[in-house]
Order: structure tokens, then sequence, then C-alpha cells
């Protein structure tokens, strides 16, 4: 029987990456090192540890100006490059449903983290998900970013919030991820240098090439379990926030009001809250403000 590859933790150099990280003062950048994975994590601040869960086409930098917020508040905050996103480097390019999720608590165990914080966007929100229900005992409390509960009930309105999914799908190399922050994702024009930035690691076969098993292994799967009604019937007991631009369409406050009916039917505490001129990309449109209702949702729900 072969012998388990064993769990590393080693600082690294930030301009020794290829292609070169994203700016962002005071981050400290560690690979983290677990059998059949090699994960980027950028860690700043110290105290009880959050954990911040990136979207899609992103990766730890989509959180450069709610970290240090957070950190300053007297957190540790871990971001995490996911496997298929950023600077992680994994062995087999297979993703399943649930391949994140075992990944993810693997992180947490090398860095020791019994318990955290968890912030999710977009795609991360699915793996936030599958932790909070199968794993509550490892999450102090959760804040969920442009997705809802998994307890939602779906609705033909809801339809146009997965109209990127068949580019996902389909996903040839060279294709351009451009269109995902266009004005329909963005409250307002993201920079060519943040589009940049964003897109970088793309440039990488591997990091392209797990777009469609992310899309088809992980992310069609959870959504049909959550359209199916398999959250419905489980019980929520992680206190979570969820959070939405309000010009984040088609998920409005009366449409959530709606899919979202008596959320204490299936979840202990859960709250929402909605963000003025902020859209799909909320951390880019508004992080003072996704700061400001993490650190008091952490303070209220613990």
């Amino acid at each position: 029987m072969a012998t388990p590859e064993p769990s590393v933790i080693r600082p690294a150099d930030a301009s020794t990456w290829s292609p070169p990280l994203p700016e962002a003062s005071g981050f400290d950048h560690l690979v983290v090192e677990t059998p059949g994975l090699h994960t980027h994590v950028a860690a700043i601040g110290e105290g009880e540890p959050v954990v911040l869960l990136h979207g899609f086409p992103q990766h730890w930098w989509q959180w450069r100006a709610v970290a240090p917020v957070i950190a300053a508040a007297g957190y540790r905050v871990i971001c995490p490059d996911l496997r298929g996103a950023g600077w992680t480097v994994a062995d087999d390019p297979r993703i399943e449903r649930e391949t994140r999720l075992r990944d993810l608590l693997a992180l947490l165990d090398v860095l020791q983290i019994e318990r955290a914080h968890l912030v999710s966007h977009d795609m991360g929100v699915i793996t936030a998900i599958q932790l909070s229900y199968d794993h509550p005992e490892r999450v102090r409390t959760a804040v969920q970013l442009s997705v809802p509960p998994g307890f939602f009930s779906f609705s033909p309105r809801l339809a146009p919030g997965f109209r990127h999914l068949p580019q996902f799908i389909w996903h040839r190399p060279g294709a351009s991820l451009r269109g995902v922050f266009s004005e329909a994702y963005v409250a307002r024009p993201m920079p060519e240098a943040t589009v940049e930035a964003h897109l970088a690691p793309m440039s990488r076969p591997d990091i392209e090439g797990a777009v469609r098993p992310l899309t088809r292994g992980m992310i069609l799967p959870e959504a049909l379990r959550m359209m199916r009604g398999t959250y419905r019937r489980r019980r929520l007991a992680v206190p979570t926030l969820v959070v939405f631009g309000r010009r984040d369409r088609p998920w409005t406050e009366e449409l959530m009001g709606q899919v979202c009916r008596n959320p204490d039917r299936y979840a202990d505490r859960v709250e929402f809250a909605y963000v003025d001129d902020a859209a799909h990309f909320i951390t880019d449109d508004a992080p003072g403000a996704v700061a400001d209702l993490t650190l008091d949702w952490f303070e209220r729900a613990t």
C-alpha cells in the first residue's frame, strides 16, 4: 500500500508566480500541500479564522478590498484559490460535485482550523452550502453573496439568472470569458486592468481546462439538487446572511421573498440584506458594504 503524501504548509514568494500575482498589499502567500492538490492561499491578519471562498472566474484577489477590512477588525482571513482557479495546482483534472468540499475540509485540517466564519460568492457558495449542511460544526457563521440559500424554490422567473451557464458548459480553449464582467453583471463598468487581473490565471491551460469540469461536474449536479428541493428537506443550522446587490437581476428582493418564503421553516437563523448600487460582482461594486455587513453579522450571529 502506498504511503499517503504528507500535508505541508510552506511560504511562497509572490514574485515567483506565473502568471504574476495581482498586486494587493498586506497579504502573506502560502502553498498548502495536501494529497493531489497544491493550494495557493493568501492570508492576512491575526485572530479568529475567517475563510473567504471566491466566485468564478475569480480567485483570491476578489477579496483584495474586503479581507483587509475584516482583518483590521481582529480576524485571521484565509483566501484560498479553490481547485480549478487561481494559482492552485491539482494533480487530477477531474472535478465532481463534492471535490471542492473535500479539498476545503483537508485545507482546514492542515491549517488546524476547527471552526471558522465562512464568506462566499458565486460558485464559492456551492462549497459553502455543502460545508454548512454536511459539517455545521466547522462553520461559526456564514455570509453568502449573490446566490440564494439552498432551500429556495425554483421559479421560471429565475431562469435569466442562469443565462451565463451555456458558455461555461461548452467552453472551448481560447474562448473569451470577458462577457461575464459585462454591464449585465456589474453596477458600473469594470476597469480593464481589473478584468485582466481576474482572468490572469486563464492563461494557464489547466485553469482554462477546468471551466467545463467545474460546470458539468459541480454546478449542474448541485443546481439540480437545489431545484429538486434537496435542501428544503434538510435544516440549516449555521447562522447565515444572504446578500444581493439591488441591481443583480433577476435576484430582486421581491423575487427572493417569493422563492425563499418562510425561511424559519428551513433554517435556524437566516437573514437577507440588499446593497444599493451593486450587481452580481458585489465585491467589486461595493467592497466596503460587503465588509461592513459581514462584520456586523459576525457580531450579531455569535
